[in-house]
C-alpha cells in the first residue's frame, strides 16, 4: 500500500483535502478547504477537487473522494445535501479526467468509518459499530466483526415525522440556535431509534462538532458506548485516502 495519498470530502458546505501517510494514519500536512459551491453541480464541484489537488503535493496512486452520497461503482445514486444532477453521474470517472488521475468515490460516513476503525477510536473494535457523522445531515457506517456494509444512510431514519438529519444534525443545531442540552436531547432520540434496530456495542461520533464531546457527552444517553470520532472533521478525508489506497 502506497504510504502517501490524496484523500478529498465533499461536505454540503465545505470541500476538504489532505495529503494523508496512511503508515502513519495522519495528514502529513495542513488540511485545506474551500467552499462547496452553489449550485453544488457536478462540473461545479469537480472544478473545486481539481483546485484543491493542485494546492497539495500529488501523492502517489488514486485520489479518494469522500462524497455525500450512495455510491455504487462511482456512480451517485441519491443527492439529500448535493446538488440532484449528481444523480446517475460517475463522479469517479469525471474527477479522474479533472484531475488527471485515477480517483475512487465512496459514501462520506463510509470514508470517516474506515479511518475511525482503522487508526481511530474504533481500532481493536470486533463487535458492531455504528460510525455517525453530524455535520449538514447525518451520515451513518456500519461495521460487523471490522467489515463495513456500505451505504447504509441512517440518517434518513424516519424520527418525530421526518428525516432523523432534519432533527438532530449539526446543521440543525446551529439553524435553530439549539444549546448543548436541547441539541443532545435530540441526538438522544436518535441513539435510542438506532439502537433499538441494531443493538451496537459502540457509536463513534463524528464530524466537526465531535470536537466539543467533552461539552455534551455529559448529557447523551445511551446503552451502548459513546466514543468522540479521534479525527474529528479530518475522517472523511483519512477514510477516502485509505480506500484509494486499497482498491
Amino acid at each position: 500500500m502506497t504510504d502517501e495519498v490524496l484523500g478529498i470530502d465533499v461536505g454540503g458546505s465545505s470541500v476538504k483535502a489532505g495529503l494523508v501517510d496512511l503508515k502513519a494514519g495522519r495528514l502529513t500536512g495542513e488540511l485545506i478547504s474551500a467552499p462547496t459551491p452553489r449550485p453544488s453541480t457536478p462540473v461545479a464541484v469537480t472544478g473545486v477537487l481539481a483546485g484543491l489537488a493542485a494546492r497539495l503535493p500529488a501523492g502517489a496512486g488514486r485520489v479518494g473522494v469522500a462524497f455525500p452520497s450512495v455510491i455504487k461503482d462511482g456512480t451517485a445514486y441519491s443527492a439529500a445535501n448535493i446538488d440532484a444532477a449528481w444523480l446517475g453521474t460517475n463522479g469517479a470517472a469525471l474527477a479522474s479526467r479533472a484531475l488527471a488521475r485515477p480517483v475512487l468515490f465512496l459514501n462520506d460516513a463510509d470514508a470517516a468509518g474506515l479511518a475511525e476503525m482503522r487508526f481511530g477510536s474504533g481500532r481493536g473494535c470486533t463487535g458492531t459499530v455504528v460510525m455517525l457523522t453530524f455535520g449538514t445531515g447525518i451520515g451513518t457506517a456500519l461495521f460487523t466483526g471490522g467489515k463495513l456494509f456500505p451505504n447504509s444512510e441512517l440518517g434518513h431514519l424516519e424520527l418525530h415525522g421526518m428525516d432523523a438529519e432534519k432533527w438532530a444534525s449539526a446543521q440543525v443545531r446551529s439553524a435553530q440556535g439549539l444549546d448543548f442540552p436541547a441539541w443532545s436531547a435530540r441526538v438522544n432520540d436518535y441513539l435510542l431509534a438506532m439502537h433499538k434496530l441494531l443493538w451496537p456495542d459502540v457509536f463513534i461520533l463524528g464530524g466537526a462538532v465531535s470536537e466539543r464531546f467533552a461539552e455534551f457527552a455529559p448529557l447523551l444517553r445511551s446503552p451502548a458506548e459513546l466514543r468522540p470520532a479521534y479525527f474529528a472533521g479530518q475522517a472523511g478525508v483519512v477514510g477516502a485516502a485509505l480506500a484509494a489506497a486499497e482498491a
